[in-house]
């Protein structure tokens, strides 16, 4: 289990799924030149992007402890689910997800609120679970914060096809249906410790987490950022973006801010161990050891 981020009385727990390879570099970065990545391939090898061409990327999801609340931030891609174009995550039987949960201390029981930054199908998944051939909520006490423009955006596109999106069907809709779900704006602040960072780009609106206080203070990025690769080139897009040009300036933005401070990044798709700071890098930006 990678080890605790401790921000005063809160603890940050990453809880991994999966880390592995599922795309080549250029699916997943459609307009990344030959040029740019063998001029980053000496940083970028083996950490980042293997050997043998595809993107390192980890499936996690992160819990948050406050004195008063247990949050999981992003449910990753979860069991039984119908996935066949993704292969890696068609019908998987993991307990690794499961076992990450129960490392923090908690079970199933103790999630308060389950944050969804957006909506895809390896951010949701553990939104529910089988039971005797129905999808419950996976964690029965939770209440679930999905951002309002992005529920309605995928509801509206499981309305019209709901084979291109199975996993609103079987992750999302039925947690409205138990009415687990807790609809809010993208800059909803849930306490004076815990607040929704508004991130749009890679879905129509995407949030960060932003999780302490000025000072000491942590970042959780959802798919804000997939790959350090986008560090140095904030402007280069992945396959799956809603927007890839409102996504760069999001990056930018964010880190324009960030870079100037100590804050912890969690960068959700980042190999573990998975934080750092941002730091500038010439026209980009560069992700260096905590408190290097």
């Amino acid at each position: 289990m990678t080890a605790p981020i401790t921000l005063k009385d809160i603890t940050i727990h990453p809880v991994i799924e999966q880390q592995a390879l599922f795309f080549k570099t250029h699916e997943f970065f459609p307009t990344l030149s030959k040029e740019v990545l063998e001029e980053n391939h000496s940083w970028l090898v083996p950490e980042f992007i293997d050997a043998s061409g595809g993107v390192v990327l980890c499936i996690q999801g992160f819990v948050i402890k406050t004195p008063h609340h247990n949050i999981l931030v992003d449910a990753c891609v979860g069991n039984h689910k119908h996935r066949p174009m993704r292969p890696h995550w068609n019908m998987m039987t993991s307990d690794r997800f499961e076992k990450g949960l129960t490392a923090t201390g908690l079970t199933v029981n103790d999630i308060d609120y389950v944050m969804c930054t957006h909506l895809h199908g390896d951010h949701v998944g553990w939104n529910t679970r089988l039971d005797n051939g129905r999808w419950v909520p996976t964690f029965p006490k939770a209440k679930y914060i999905m951002a309002d423009r992005e529920l309605a955006h995928w509801t509206a596109r499981e309305k019209e096809n709901p084979a291109s999106v199975p996993w609103i069907t079987d992750s999302v809709l039925p947690i409205v249906a138990a009415k687990r779900e807790q609809i809010v704006k993208s800059d909803f602040t849930f306490n004076d410790q815990v607040r929704l960072i508004p991130t749009p780009g890679h879905t129509i609106d995407h949030f960060a987490v932003l999780v302490g206080q000025a000072g000491r203070d942590a970042f959780i990025t959802g798919d804000m950022i997939h790959s350090p690769l986008q560090g140095k080139y904030p402007e280069l897009g992945m396959f799956a973006d809603y927007d890839s040009t409102q996504a760069g300036k999001t990056r930018r933005k964010v880190f324009d801010q960030l870079c100037e401070q100590d804050t912890i990044i969690c960068a959700s798709h980042f190999p573990a161990p998975s934080t750092s700071q941002v730091r500038r890098w010439g026209e980009g930006y560069k992700f260096v050891a905590i408190g290097g």
